[in-house]
């Protein structure tokens, strides 16, 4: 294996993808790599990337509606000239001496070319419900890298015969694996004698998950330890101040932004969360090791957000509880149970820590060196 290697990552679309690539490349830097990131100008990868400090290569790729099949053609257009334009740069500059794809179709021209020159490549699968493109380019790829074990019944069947498929976790960025509850807990205003719960649905936020916790608003503020900080989702941020009404005393304990952006320190301070589940944010909630109460997305693509849930539940870190159930005495039971007892909290932190999701990075960048 050379000492340093250069190697070419293809993520894009939403920060589900590009966070654990970005997490990727920094234990990859660290061990003296170069890293390089392929994506679309118009697309969150083109900012986050260069914010982050690494080469940005752009690919101009589209992809298809099943609603509306003919746009499948257009879409395999624009793939092989993406191809060709990456096998000009590559002929100009050298090519990778391994690729790695989080997903999305930004990632096929990339692996598709890359196998073609026999360049070895990894897929990474950050949801328990395998994407497309992951699926499409399987069989050829020398590694198939899983966040959560239920993947792997998506790629049986799929994989070469040379291919390796283990299960490394979904990586987490530095800057949340690293918080510390000392940070966040001033961050944020709260001593450590509080208990804190933290509420989020994710950037644009989840109005029935909100709507049930305004309606705890009396039980919450009743304990006067109890500090509670909540992410709206920008649209719905008006609706929930408005809801909970909170005085100049109570407003001091609940703490209401439309969006978090240290959300590493905000989970390590926090002693409980409330959320719903997608990959990244069960991939944060497990590394940090925080207690949670977790509510799956109904709409979510075969329902993907109920198996990444099970992956803390079934461990003993999290409790589940479904969208249609918010509503039900029995999820305000179980949260204000949670906030009561820090015993069944400190047990369900030993249970996330036993996941050692914390170490997905460095498991994955191990792959990554392992299949030159």
């Amino acid at each position: 294996m050379p000492k340093t290697l250069e190697v070419a990552i293809a993520a894009g679309g939403t920060a589900g993808h590009i966070n654990p690539a970005l997490a990727l490349a920094e234990e990859l830097r660290d061990r003296g790599h170069h890293v390089t990131f392929y994506g679309q100008p118009n697309r969150l990868e083109s900012t986050l990337v260069p914010e982050a400090g690494y080469d940005f290569k752009t690919i101009r790729v589209t992809g298809f509606d099943r609603t509306r099949p003919w746009t499948f053609v257009s879409a395999v257009v624009r793939m092989w000239r993406a191809e060709r334009e990456l096998g000009r740069l590559f002929a100009d500059e050298g090519d990778p001496d391994v690729a790695v794809g989080f997903g999305a179709y930004v990632e096929m021209p990339l692996l598709r070319l890359c196998h073609k020159r026999t360049i070895p490549y990894v897929i990474h699968e950050q949801n328990s419900v395998a994407g497309l493109a992951n699926r499409t380019c399987a069989h050829d790829a020398a590694s198939v890298c899983l966040s959560q074990p239920d993947a792997r019944s998506a790629f049986e069947g799929r994989i070469g015969d040379s291919t390796i498929l283990m299960v490394t976790g979904n990586p987490v960025r530095r800057q949340v694996t690293q918080a510390s509850r000392e940070a966040g807990r001033a961050a944020f205003g709260i001593s450590d004698d509080e208990t804190m719960l933290l509420v989020f649905g994710g950037s644009l936020g989840a109005r029935h998950l909100n709507n049930a916790i305004v309606s705890m608003r009396d039980e919450l503020l009743a304990r006067p330890n109890v500090h509670v900080v909540h992410s709206t989702g920008k649209e719905l941020h008006g609706e929930v101040v408005a809801g909970l009404a909170l005085g100049e005393e109570e407003a001091a304990r609940w703490d209401v932004r439309p969006y978090i952006d240290n959300m590493g320190e905000a989970l390590a301070a926090a002693d409980l969360v409330v959320s719903r589940a997608g990959a990244s944010s069960i991939a944060e909630i497990a590394a940090l090791a925080v207690p949670a109460v977790l509510v799956p997305y109904p709409l979510a693509t075969g329902d993907h957000q109920t198996t990444n849930a099970r992956f803390l539940v079934d461990a003993g870190a999290a409790e589940m509880v479904r969208d249609e159930e918010l509503d039900a005495p029995g999820f305000s039971q179980l949260v204000l149970e949670l906030v009561d007892d820090a015993y069944k909290r400190d047990g369900m932190r030993i249970a996330a820590r036993s996941l050692a999701q914390d170490l997905a990075a460095s498991l994955l960048a191990d792959q990554v060196e392992s299949v030159c």
